[in-house]
């Protein structure tokens, strides 16, 4: 039967107890991490957020507090009093490894049942079981450790745009329905029949009003919700850390934001992050990596050898270019041993999942290298074609010829596979700004033009003149912050002229009926005067995903979704009653199955 705590407080934390405390009584309380019973001796490993500290019982220990040190198991939560000494043997593996706690007073606060796992090891659980028992997943050393340092990320961030004059506003959770490239998240009206309010993709439009307001430096870290499909960093709710600013331009948020991740790393890992971050345009982006968020930490970047082989008897490489497309390569260096014909082909089949017709290939072994379009060329074309791209005994050269927006992406997400074959990507952070994004992107199935970004994303100035005459030119005041081929921010300086809004709404084919009902309250509020302002969301969850080292979002989540967007241990979401449905003004369509 669990005893209450009585008298017994906590004076420090199992992690902290150290040889300063030697010769004092401390109260510890946690949960065992195990018990050792050795006849007249007994330990315990009593764990909480902070570590583990061993508890000792002996001959010369109270026979009542003896019988209930006997009868601990994993996971019982105790509350102990006792003397801290020095151990016999030393655990160099733990901090406190150097002393223990010889208990006169223990109380079994709660007695537990054999958990579905290991909790008192990180070793590998399966993503079901873990999550259907997230709160004892969450004990584990690992998580405990990601979930505090999630904790110092948020503190330092705060510590960092107060300190820089920013004020944290809450904007609201429930809001109205607006575009903004995924399916909103809708809640049903009870008060307002067949009426919706939709939850926040972001606080985009209150920032943007909040500098309208006079607000001139906004943070938020701000819970954001999208409908879309899951995968390793995205989950549909997430915390962005939302700031905004007037009387700026792009530099000036740069500037702000590198501080930001300069004081961060440094205060949470001790990592010195070189400033500036450097830059690179969307366009060097695609060309050079095939991404928009390159993974800079290693090279193989793209090469173009459209112009080599425009006119070469290989079909495939000068139809292309005829065609107003491209041949482009990435090198594998060394990596002829490890990219066989069977590792290429797998290479093939990826380059053709991702849009490509294939992948053409030179694997250089032996001292004439193995080319699988060689009969469609001259030796002198293709050793003058090597040369150019840098391909030389030991090296495996891969080519992709089709229009750009199949070449750049296929080779890019090619060149990220090829490397962690060759596991030549190096455990370090590498920061690069991405600007001057398109404004629009074309979408071929709808015959339009949208929005890469959102409707409020300023153009360039010198790209107004061919908003009419040619959407493509036109480049964004858009820049993303990107980690290690991670897109951690994405942000704008905005529109705060009305007559250039209006411009733009009817560029992406906006009616004043779409206008006004969907953005009327935004547009209406630039009449009484907007300072230029611009800002950022920056991922909370990706970033604290890379700084604790891990590959899923769900390592610094407490509660996270799987990828249908559940919750396993709470089995959201669910089913609500009838009479609910019913004060909400709302039915289920749901056909049963047959």
């Amino acid at each position: 039967m669990a005893e209450s705590m009585g008298n017994l407080r906590r004076t420090r934390y199992c992690g902290e107890v150290s040889e300063q405390d030697v010769g004092t009584n401390v109260v510890v309380a946690g949960f065992v991490q195990r018990q050792r019973d050795k006849g007249n001796l007994i330990f315990v490993d009593l764990r909480d957020r902070t570590g583990i500290v061993q508890l000792t019982f002996d001959d010369t220990t109270d026979r009542e507090v003896f019988a209930k040190a006997k009868s601990l198991k994993s996971e019982y939560v105790l509350i102990a009093k006792g003397e801290v000494r020095r151990r016999e043997s030393v655990n160099t593996e733990i901090k406190t490894g150097m002393v223990e706690v010889y208990v006169s007073e223990l109380r079994i606060l709660a007695s537990a049942q054999t958990p579905p796992f290991h909790v008192n090891d990180d070793g590998k659980v399966g993503d079901e079981i873990a999550l259907k028992y997230r709160y004892l997943d969450l004990r584990r050393e690992k998580l405990q450790r990601n979930i505090q340092m999630r904790h110092k990320i948020a503190k330092v961030t705060r510590d960092y745009f107060y300190e820089n004059g920013f004020l944290e506003i809450e904007t609201p959770m429930m809001m109205k329905s607006t575009p903004e490239g995924a399916r909103d998240y809708l809640v049903p009206s009870r008060v307002h029949p067949g009426k919706f309010y939709a939850l926040p993709q972001s606080p985009q439009i209150y920032k943007q009003l909040l500098m309208i307001a006079g607000y001139d430096r906004y943070i938020q870290l701000a819970r954001c919700f999208r409908d879309e499909d899951l995968r390793a960093d995205r989950q549909p709710e997430f915390t962005q850390i939302d700031l905004e600013m007037s009387f700026v331009d792009v530099e000036d948020i740069l500037e702000m934001t590198e501080g930001y991740i300069k004081r961060l790393f440094s205060e949470v890992l001790d990592v010195d992050i070189a400033l500036p971050i450097p830059r690179m345009t969307y366009k060097d982006a695609m060309e050079r990596y095939g991404s928009d968020k390159p993974d800079t930490r290693f090279g193989m970047e793209i090469v173009d050898c459209s112009e080599l082989v425009k006119d070469c008897g290989f079909g495939v490489f000068s139809g292309a270019v005829a065609a107003g497309g491209s041949v482009r390569a990435i090198v594998a260096k060394d990596g002829a041993k490890v990219l066989t014909r069977k590792e290429i082909d797998k290479l093939t089949e990826q380059a053709r999942g991702i849009g490509a017709k294939g992948l053409a290939f030179v694997r250089w072994v032996d001292d004439a290298p193995s080319c699988s379009f060689s009969k469609f060329m001259s030796e002198e074309e293709l050793s003058a074609l090597l040369a150019h791209i840098g391909c030389e005994k030991g090296d495996v050269a891969l080519f992709c010829a089709d229009r750009d927006r199949v070449t750049l992406p296929t080779l890019g997400q090619i060149r990220l596979t090829v490397a962690k074959k060759l596991d030549i990507i190096p455990e370090q952070f590498n920061f690069v700004w991405i600007t001057e994004f398109p404004f629009f992107e074309y979408d071929e199935e709808n015959d339009t033009w949208l929005a890469m970004h959102h409707p409020f994303t300023m153009p360039l100035d010198e790209c107004l003149p061919y908003l009419d005459s040619d959407p493509g030119a036109v480049r964004a005041k858009a820049y993303d912050l990107v980690l290690n081929g991670t897109e951690l921010s994405s942000g704008s300086i905005r529109i705060t002229d009305f007559e250039l809004q209006q411009k733009m709404f009817e560029s992406l084919g906006l009616t004043d009926e779409e206008i006004e009902a969907k953005f009327g309250f935004l547009v209406n509020a630039y009449r009484y005067g907007a300072p230029p302002h611009g800002g950022m969301g920056i991922g909370l969850d990706r970033l604290s995903m890379i700084m604790c080292g891990s590959d899923s979002l769900r390592d610094v989540i407490a509660f996270p979704k799987v990828q249908n967007a559940s919750e396993l241990m709470s089995e959201c979401p669910s089913v609500v009653d009838a009479e609910q449905l019913k004060e909400l003004h709302i039915a289920s369509v749901l056909e049963e199955a047959e």
